[in-house]
């Protein structure tokens, strides 16, 4: 725990410790889900000065993630519109049981502009994504040059919706980055079609992806990119309110494609 503690205060000590908080809805806390876990869930938020920018990220670690004397693989998580950096703490604690360190980024600030709801939104909301590539990036090299520990060679991007179009756009333009990118039901950025990074998708049973957006089965079949169709789960089900069944259905998704 000494060298965890140490670890966070080394990353993040310029930025300070600072609670990020957010009020759209309900949410379960990091602490209750940190004692179920045993690992551990902080809030941070760092300042990204090239862009003049906050970015609140929740860190999820396992208590001895960084005394195990190997390089820990680093997922960058993204949420939904309108979300939290703490509403899919069911999937970043899954992600450091299999030996994940979790940065949960906070994409959208108060001051932020609306994300445009008319127009193309391949083109509307491309500058919000970009900012969200760019965050990711800006955490990416904090999380890198604190933790010498932390494998660059591994990274998985996961993202809900919005969040999902942001790590597919961070796939398209930085692929050399990224191992491994899970998309919870993201609408309207395409998917890659490249066999690198791996590619899982995991879809709602209500709300379809624009044309082009999914790869075709030949492509699927081709690329060996999963898209899988979640029957009995919309998609503003799939953060921690969904329900237990959900999130273990998720869950076994995510395991399957992390151990092939």
């Amino acid at each position: 725990m000494q060298r965890l503690s140490s670890f966070l205060l080394l990353a993040y000590g310029l930025a300070g410790l600072l609670l990020a908080s957010c009020a759209h809805r309900p949410r379960p806390t990091a602490e209750v889900l940190t004692v179920a876990t045993g690992a551990s869930a902080t809030p941070l938020t760092l300042f990204d000065e090239a862009r003049n920018r906050a970015v609140p990220v929740t860190l999820y670690a396992a208590a001895n993630q960084f005394a195990r004397g190997t390089k820990t693989k680093l997922a960058l998580l993204s949420h939904g519109y309108g979300g939290h950096s703490t509403d899919y703490s069911f999937i970043a604690h899954n992600l450091v049981a299999h030996g994940y360190t979790v940065a949960s980024v906070q994409h959208e600030l108060p001051t932020d502009e609306p994300l445009p709801t008319t127009g193309n939104p391949q083109v509307v909301r491309r500058p919000n994504w970009e900012r969200g590539v760019q965050n990711l990036l800006f955490v990416r090299r904090k999380m890198l040059k604190a933790q010498p520990d932390l494998d660059a060679d591994h990274l998985l991007l996961a993202g809900h919706s919005n969040g999902g179009d942001i790590s597919m756009l961070f796939a398209h333009e930085h692929p050399a980055l990224v191992e491994k990118v899970i998309s919870l039901d993201n609408r309207r950025m395409p998917l890659p079609r490249t066999r690198q990074p791996r590619i899982l998708a995991l879809r709602s049973s209500d709300q379809p992806a624009d044309a082009g957006v999914l790869p075709t089965m030949a492509e699927q079949a081709a690329l060996g990119i999963r898209v899988v169709q979640l029957p009995a789960t919309a998609h503003n089900d799939m953060w921690d309110g969904a329900t237990e069944a959900q999130k273990q259905e998720i869950n076994a998704f995510i395991d399957a494609f992390l151990v092939p």
